[in-house]
């Protein structure tokens, strides 16, 4: 009787090692994965100095956080200039046409990638510091033009894809104007 006592016995020992190892390799495998799954940073470099750093937000809209950090990583951004400054509401950038055309040229502010992508709006609000996706009126027509919100502006809120925010630097972003151009975004993996 023992011996048949004792593999049924030891079954559940050997189960519960067996799932405690699993486990444990499963928190190995979440742990590293939430380390290299980590959202980057990015730092905007201004020519005439001073730098902004911005975080993002994956959850709320990761097409808009991954083209942003795709296009940074390529250096769409490099070189371009602020095209349009609206003071207490926004600091706008991310035409390509801005790197050679003239600021008055009457088609500054259309450019972008060559692609639009889809709308991601989210819970998130439109305050200072917030960065946003520029678009036209159809709400899927993002690409590459962004905005840091200088104040608040709640009639955005929900009718834009909030997909990041400056964490250093807005002091810097206070004092940027028509024209800045912007020396590099690097893209900063943690």
């Amino acid at each position: 009787m023992a011996a048949t006592l004792r593999p049924r016995g030891s079954r559940p020992i050997v189960v519960a090692l067996v799932v405690a190892g699993l486990i444990a390799l499963g928190a190995v495998a979440v742990g590293a994965q939430s380390k290299s799954a980590r959202t980057p940073t990015a730092v905007i470099s201004m020519e005439k100095g001073g730098e902004i750093v911005l975080e993002f937000f994956p959850q709320e809209a990761p097409k808009h956080v991954e083209n942003f950090l795709t296009l940074a990583r390529k250096g769409f951004y490099d070189g371009q200039r602020v095209h349009r400054v609206e003071p207490k509401f926004v600091v706008q950038f991310g035409d390509p046409q801005s790197k050679t055309k003239p600021m008055d040229d009457p088609a500054m502010g259309t450019g972008g990638p060559g692609y639009k992508i889809k709308a991601e709006f989210n819970s998130r609000k439109f305050e200072r510091g917030v960065l946003g996706m520029a678009r036209s009126q159809d709400p899927d027509s993002a690409g590459s033009q962004v905005y840091i919100m200088l104040g608040p502006a709640p009639h955005l809120n929900g009718k834009y894809t909030a997909f990041g925010q400056v964490t250093k630097g807005m002091d810097v972003a206070d004092q940027i104007r028509v024209g800045d151009r912007i020396k590099a975004i690097k893209v900063v993996e943690k």
